[in-house]
């Protein structure tokens, strides 16, 4: 052993680092030094206090080599730059140019370089948390995951992107962030061509490939291929909401829909149509709206030849094969499909139309009969006709006209061989099977079929003429009443039908 140490002498007051070590490097004790005299002498008198050559020589078993060097040359690496002030840290840093892999789980097939590394994951077996919040009840198997956590509560964001103003807790958020400018994406997915910029959405998708759904809710048969999406199924049992809007008393299940709920309120649009001004808060919205652009229906009909861009719509359909009318009127027996269609209804017993043109007197029940409406007054028809020069305003309109061409009649009547290329017409048909009259006179005990037959007799007892002749004073409250007047004044004879 050196003389000077063994004698208690200090060798390091002037050098940045020494170490003692074995001969096979498995154990070491090292000395830093600051450059503070007292510091030094101090911490070095208590290292060979507790520390002493008969310790040592029974702990490593074999003697004992001193190295005395400067940590700023100490173990060069010759493959890369790297330099490293204990020989350990070569070792481990060498592991990852050989691949080298020493410490592998029993519990599963993940390998690991580095011990700490290793205890650490073992962790994620045995569910030890050995890292607990002192601000919250959270607790963690790692401490440099408890570190960030930290920074939640301090909101201290220490990475900083140098390409735009966000900054992050951990510098692996930058890392990921950063990807974002330069589109890198270096983890790709083996058995397609998808490519992802962070390795935990590839670990997500390859489960796509294979099916797996590790994640089982304990109080259903369900199972899940990621424990966030479990965790939010769980709150449907527990009907837990921990996330309470700040502006409201509305509170949600999972912090995406606080995120776009709180949208409502300042009025933020973040996804944009690159074809058209439109904006919307969430990026659902916009993929359901850019298919008015493409034309994309995703969403096939089995039982007909319907298609539709959305799937709630798509739902509502097929519930016109089964008959299924789930939305009852209260104060009628009349029962809907579509919980939007029940709602127009309540509004005919309310007489409540909200709705009001700017540009005339008329009110709506609902938003989009005022929207049509409004285009009566612009003349504005941007649906326009493949096959002929006409245009409408309505794009129902134009998918009815459309049929003129091709004489699809598409509506079969369920008693006869009729078929119709308008639903109304049907439901119109269909009454001189069952005799319906739903429209019934308020004044008189008579009933009727049709809606327009109702309003034409109503003006029976109003006295109502709201159709005036254009070349002399007389007025009339049929239509059809007019049109034959009319003739009276060119001349042209009338010619009355017997009814077949």
């Amino acid at each position: 052993m050196n003389e000077s140490i063994m004698n208690g002498e200090c060798l390091g007051k002037d050098i940045s680092f020494y170490s003692i070590v074995s001969k096979n490097e498995d154990v070491e004790v090292k000395h830093v030094n600051e450059n503070r005299d007292e510091l030094n002498e101090n911490y070095h008198q208590k290292v060979l206090q507790n520390s002493t050559c008969e310790d040592l020589e029974e702990n490593v078993k074999e003697e004992i080599k001193i190295k005395v060097e400067p940590i700023h040359i100490h173990h060069l690496h010759i493959n890369c730059d790297n330099a490293f002030g204990q020989n350990i840290n070569l070792l481990k840093h060498q592991r990852k140019h050989t691949e080298e892999e020493l410490f592998q789980c029993s519990h599963c097939d993940k390998a690991f370089s580095i011990n700490s590394k290793f205890v650490a994951h073992q962790r994620t077996h045995t569910w030890e948390k050995l890292y607990q919040c002192s601000i919250c009840d959270k607790a963690f198997s790692i401490n440099s995951k408890f570190v960030t956590h930290q920074r939640t509560h301090t909101g201290e964001k220490l990475y900083q992107c140098s390409l735009c103003d966000k900054a992050y807790a951990n510098n692996r958020n930058l890392i990921n962030h950063q990807r974002i400018h330069t589109g890198e994406k270096p983890y790709q997915c083996s058995q397609c061509d998808k490519a992802f910029s962070r390795k935990t959405s590839l670990i997500i998708h390859q489960k796509t490939h294979t099916g797996e759904k590790p994640y089982q809710c304990s109080q259903c048969d369900k199972a899940f291929t990621y424990k966030s999406d479990l965790t939010k199924h769980q709150r449907t049992h527990t009907g837990e909401k921990p996330y309470q809007c700040s502006q409201c008393d509305r509170a949600f299940s999972n912090s995406s829909t606080l995120t776009v709920h709180q949208r409502s309120h300042n009025g933020e649009k973040p996804y944009k149509c690159s074809q058209c001004y439109m904006a919307f808060s969430n990026k659902s919205d916009l993929i359901k709206h850019q298919r008015t652009h493409t034309g994309e229906k995703t969403y096939h009909c089995s039982q007909c030849d319907k298609a539709f861009s959305r799937k709630s719509t798509f739902i509502m359909h097929q519930k016109t094969h089964i008959g299924e009318k789930p939305h009852q009127c209260s104060q009628f027996n009349k029962a809907f499909s579509y919980k939007s269609n029940h709602i127009r209804h309540q509004k005919t017993h309310t007489g409540k139309k909200p709705y009001q043109c700017i540009q005339c007197d008329k009110t709506f029940y609902q938003k989009s009969t005022l929207i049509i409406h409004q285009k009566t007054h612009t003349g504005e028809k941007p649906y326009q006709c493949s096959q002929c020069d006409k245009a409408f305003s309505k794009k129902s309109t134009l998918i009815v006209h459309q049929r003129t061409h091709t004489g699809r009649k598409p509506y079969q009547c369920s008693q006869c061989d009729k078929t119709f290329s308008q639903k109304n017409h049907v439901i119109l048909h269909q009454r001189t099977h069952t005799g319906e009259k739903p429209y019934q006179c308020s004044q008189c005990d008579k009933a009727f079929s049709y809606k327009s037959a109702h309003t034409r007799h109503q003006k029976t007892h109003t006295g109502e003429k709201s159709y005036h002749c254009s070349r002399c004073d007389k007025a009339f409250s049929l239509r059809s009443t007019l049109i034959k007047h009319q003739r009276t004044h060119t001349g042209r004879e009338i010619i009355l039908m017997q009814p077949v």
